[in-house]
């Protein structure tokens, strides 16, 4: 091994490797959580439009035994193509017909960690701001606790030229307010 200076100690000590999350939150969250319906987990004020239950699965966590945070992005993605086919069209279909939703913004708080096995659910709402599609969502942990909250904006374009979102509005039209 290399010698390394206290001060290069410190800072590992307290390094993310690549996570939102402190290191020593992590050394305290080890602990096996106990496994609660994830029927149970929507146990929250705010109303969502679509949830959709998930589960954590081995090559999604890092080497401190957590969801990478990278991977959120994925299941905020995995909700929204979900919610999607919920509302009656898919990504492909869109495609098909020349209209593709373009992620213009993705804002992303990380509050507590999943682990390795962990169930939770991924809950989303949509507004509407101008040509803008807004996604507010929120991943919820089994025991009801709020694990990431993200504000996805997403535009439209048709044929490859950006639109006011009229088509993706139309398939939208129950969900948004």
């Amino acid at each position: 091994a290399l010698p390394i200076s206290r001060k290069d100690a410190s800072h590992l000590a307290h390094s993310t490797h690549g996570n939102s999350f402190p290191k020593m939150w992590h050394e305290k969250r080890r602990k096996k959580m106990p496994d609660y319906s994830v029927k149970k987990i929507i146990d929250m004020e705010k109303k969502y439009i679509f949830e959709l239950p998930m589960k954590v699965r081995d090559y999604e966590v890092d080497s401190e035994g957590i969801v990478n945070n990278a991977v959120y992005l994925h299941y905020l993605e995995h909700t929204r193509h979900e919610f999607c086919e919920f509302a009656g069209t898919s990504f492909r279909s869109m495609h098909e017909r020349g209209i593709d939703p373009v992620l213009s913004k993705v804002e992303i708080e990380y509050k507590t960690p999943l682990g390795l096995g962990e169930n939770f659910t991924s809950c989303l709402n949509l507004s509407r701001e101008g040509a803008r599609f807004i996604f507010l969502q929120d991943i919820y942990n089994s025991s009801g606790k709020l694990v990431v909250k993200a504000k996805v904006s997403c535009v439209s374009t048709v044929n490859g030229r950006l639109t006011r979102g009229d088509e993706i509005a139309e398939a939208f039209a129950k969900y948004l307010p």
